[in-house]
């Protein structure tokens, strides 16, 4: 906490570092006096005029000092979050049939491998960013779907021949044909070669199902269940106006509920902007209240094993904002407010030196000016 003084030097005098003196003069006149307060201690001395000494009370307790130091600042701040594994989207079914076995919530979805079944038959999971649209029939077929079957194949160990560079152009060539074959043999399927609509699902990555809606004989073309990502991280909501500071990579600290700390990064920074007046609610015209506009910011644990007992959670998230690396800085209780404004340190002799304070970071507070160097002894409170 920043102390107050009037005069400019413990002695009365000014120094060329003081703040101040181009605004004023000081003028000790006969009726004047200079109260002189030694801010570590609790002991005061009055100085008359034409006085060569001072009345000190007794017992004058000893002053605090401490060493100006350079120093790396940063300022952070701390976020509200939830820990889970992301934000549910909703998968669907294709073609015809009537669902005749569904996952379980936390089941994973893994390439290759069944994820339901309709009409008894189990539906596997393919990766990739183009679902299936089309039968796959034709040696004559090419498209970015028949890329995504090829890449598929490829990755679970079959040969499927040359591919063309341009996803688009992507033929179904009997090579791919016969890789087709071999896998809907290994994987319990009618080895036919040939693959269509409803028969395989599609999703971007190996994902975990958060939540099934479908029930066993509904059709098998609607909403069956909501997947989220496999690895947890922490989702949190934050104003526009403090995104700016955040930067994807960022390192962090996330704070679980038992008070633990867990080392974490920025992994994406959301470009929507949810909530406010248009966001579903009846607005103040209508007089419901209005949900604050928030940024959805993603952090990720850097080990996961650290929340692997928590499915759920909610938790802190300290950000580093902003650095200021090898600065001078002293605790806060150092700082003297000046009457006419700013602020000094006060040397141990008593001599006041004007600073510039800069970032201010827990108990410590950035400092420059004329005179200030590391290692100089100030008077401080704490």
């Amino acid at each position: 906490m920043a102390r107050s003084v009037e005069s400019e030097s413990i002695s009365g005098e000014l120094t060329p570092e003081e703040p101040g003196r181009n605004r004023k003069k000081l003028v000790i006149s006969a009726v004047s006096l200079v109260v002189v307060v030694f801010l570590g201690g609790g002991a005061f001395a009055v100085i008359r005029h034409g006085e060569s000494k001072a009345a000190v009370a007794p017992a004058a307790a000893a002053v605090t000092t401490i060493a100006v130091a350079k120093t790396d600042l940063t300022d952070t701040q701390s976020f509200t979050g939830t820990l889970g594994f992301g934000t549910p989207q909703s998968l669907k079914g294709a073609g015809q049939g009537v669902v005749t076995k569904l996952p379980l919530t936390g089941d994973i979805a893994e390439r290759g491998k069944p994820l339901y079944s309709v009409n008894d038959v189990p539906v596997p999971v393919f990766f990739g960013a183009t679902p299936m649209f089309r039968k796959l029939d034709n040696p004559d077929l090419q498209g970015s779907d028949i890329a995504m079957v090829a890449d598929n194949l490829a990755k679970l160990g079959y040969s499927v021949g040359t591919r063309a560079k341009d996803p688009g152009k992507a033929a179904f060539t009997p090579a791919l044909v016969a890789a087709l074959k071999k896998w809907q043999k290994h994987a319990g399927l009618d080895d036919t070669g040939t693959l269509d609509v409803g028969q395989i699902v599609v999703v971007a990555g190996a994902v975990r199902v958060n939540s099934v809606s479908a029930q066993l004989g509904d059709p098998a073309a609607g909403p069956l269940m909501t997947v989220t990502p496999t690895e947890k991280v922490v989702t949190i909501p934050v104003a526009p106006t403090d995104v700016g500071s955040i930067k994807t990579g960022a390192a962090v600290t996330i704070v679980r509920p038992d008070n633990k700390n867990v080392p974490g990064k920025v992994v994406s920074i959301g470009t929507t902007v949810d909530g406010g007046p248009d966001s579903g609610g009846t607005g103040s015209s209508g007089g419901g209240a209005q949900n604050p506009p928030k940024v959805s910011i993603i952090v990720a644990p850097d080990d996961e094993s650290q929340v692997s007992d928590l499915d759920s959670a909610s938790v802190q998230v300290q950000v580093t904002t902003q650095t200021h690396a090898g600065v001078l800085a002293v605790p806060v209780g150092a700082l003297v407010a000046l009457r006419e404004g700013g602020y000094a340190v006060q040397l141990p002799n008593g001599t006041l030196k004007a600073v510039q304070t800069g970032m201010f970071s827990k108990d410590l507070v950035e400092i420059s000016g004329t005179g200030i160097t590391a290692g100089l002894l100030v008077v401080t409170t704490s």
